[in-house]
């Protein structure tokens, strides 16, 4: 397979052990990501990806799967000279259960490379992680070279969280583990520390002085899909903001770290998550709307209920939440951030708002509203970055003014393809930086403010707000006099 002349290290002599190998994580993200970064060369071919599945395996069936998810950086299906390349690095091994019995040809085969490391990643339910790492240490196939990652959910609540970690932990010790979260992957949530820490500009105007409040966006336009038994038990609050927009939100809020170290940045992450101001059963009315989408159109296409799409019909889980979070430290003091996301929204996408206070004083004759500056980081479908800043309408008409974008789309800029968040991911596991995964006590901080707020709703029984499927959600409710999304108003 022809490699291309790149800029970075590349890898090789590893294996990569994925449990629930037939799983749609698998197929759709973990696959591909390697098979891209086999492309790129920066995996060399030396390397093994090990695919544990439960079933007997048609391997025929199998490898044809695998194949309809790869495409080349032209977005062409892969060729049958780079499919030949990445098949015949692919095993298919079964092991009906986490029993070490059903390891045995793993271990046989690992047993054949002596000195590759191994990642194993357990692609499954949380439940199976504490079995499948106590079989894998039975048959001795964890050493100090060993990896782990871990995809969410990470237990449904704090206890069922560390219990998982005391599981894991009594195989693997804690620089060994990786906690994904795909989200961190993204070139443009990457790049919020190149942005903060590197430019003099934002670094100066990066707190309460200068911001008047934060906004964080995750909309989907799908409903549950195939997930509605999962989504059902744990909800908007812990599939979404209990990880993703909390990791958005501690890079948005971290002090500056020392070094760009993995737990100097954790470190920082956690002081954030720490600092959260807790909910109470009066704050919780004011400071967060769940809401249940009902029937409606999304983008041109009638839809069902959640309550219909689930066939629950007396089902109270939420599928849409806003929150007003404060963070009580110096730098964030009195600022709102406010979370927001949900299912079957007016449109997918995921962004990023730091909207900054308006002028003081406008000296300009027209006295027209002069709109306050705005940085929009677009972390899908598109990765953008955006300054939204007030410029003069040309001609000689005086000081006419109107607010204008000054754009970095990554496409537009890097005519190469962007890696995917699970190819970096990956690769930062490979290299063995931890900068981007989550620590436990991260985890279980973010777990500790999330049950203030379960159990506040508890407490003052708060009742879902139902809204129309293809709208943008009870969101309204809890901003601040005078605000709004930002997102809403400024395309919509």
């Amino acid at each position: 397979m022809s490699k291309k002349v790149k800029d970075f290290e590349s890898f090789g002599q590893f294996n990569v052990v994925v449990f629930g190998g037939d799983g749609d994580l698998a197929f759709r993200k973990i696959y591909p990501a390697l098979f891209h970064r086999m492309l790129d060369g920066q995996i060399e071919e030396s390397f093994n990806l090990v695919a544990v599945i439960r079933k007997e395996p048609n391997i025929e069936l199998l490898r044809q799967k695998v194949r309809q998810f790869l495409y080349s950086a032209d977005g062409k299906p892969a060729s049958d000279k780079q499919w030949e390349g990445f098949n015949k690095a692919i095993s298919w091994i079964q092991a009906e259960s986490a029993e070490v019995v059903h390891y045995a040809k793993l271990f046989s085969f690992l047993s054949q490379f002596p000195d590759y490391r191994t990642i194993f990643y357990f692609s499954t339910p949380s439940s199976a992680f504490g079995a499948i790492s106590k079989a894998l240490k039975a048959c001795g196939l964890i050493n100090e070279q060993s990896k782990v990652v871990l995809e969410k959910p990470l237990g449904n609540n704090l206890a069922s969280s560390n219990q998982i970690n005391t599981e894991i932990r009594q195989a693997f010790a804690e620089h060994q583990v990786y906690r994904i979260d795909h989200y961190l992957g993204k070139e443009t949530v990457q790049n919020l520390m190149v942005l903060r820490f590197a430019n003099n500009l934002f670094q100066r105007t990066w707190d309460s002085a200068s911001i008047d409040n934060i906004q964080i966006t995750v909309s989907e336009s799908l409903g549950v899909e195939q997930r509605a038994v999962y989504y059902d038990q744990s909800g908007a609050l812990l599939d979404m903001v209990q990880n993703h927009l909390l990791q958005l939100l501690c890079l948005v809020a971290m002090e500056p770290p020392h070094v760009l170290a993995a737990d100097e940045v954790r470190n920082e992450k956690l002081k954030v998550l720490k600092a959260l101001r807790p909910m109470t059963g009066d704050s919780v009315l004011t400071d967060t709307v769940k809401g249940q989408y009902t029937r409606g159109n999304v983008q041109g296409v009638q839809v069902n209920s959640y309550l219909e799409d689930i066939g629950k019909y007396q089902s109270k889980t939420e599928t849409f939440v806003a929150i007003r979070a404060y963070i009580d430290n110096f730098r964030w003091k009195n600022v709102p951030f406010y979370l927001r996301t949900g299912k079957r929204m007016k449109k997918r996408y995921s962004e990023i708002v730091i909207n900054f206070k308006e002028m003081e004083h406008n000296i300009f004759p027209a006295k027209e509203k002069l709109n306050n500056n705005k940085l929009i980081i677009r972390l899908q479908p598109e990765e953008r970055i955006e300054l939204i800043q007030m410029t003069k309408i040309p001609g000689p008409g005086g000081y006419r003014y109107k607010p204008i974008a000054l754009s970095l789309d990554y496409m537009d800029s890097f005519k190469e393809r962007l890696p995917e968040a699970y190819e970096r991911l990956l690769i930062d596991v490979i290299r063995g930086n931890q900068t981007l995964f989550m620590r436990h006590d991260e985890l279980q901080a973010a777990w500790q403010w999330i049950e203030t707020l379960t159990e506040s709703w508890k407490q003052s029984q708060q009742a879902n707000i139902l809204y129309e499927a293809g709208t943008w959600g009870p969101g309204d409710t809890i901003l601040n006099p005078g605000t709004s999304w930002i997102t809403k108003s400024w395309r919509d």
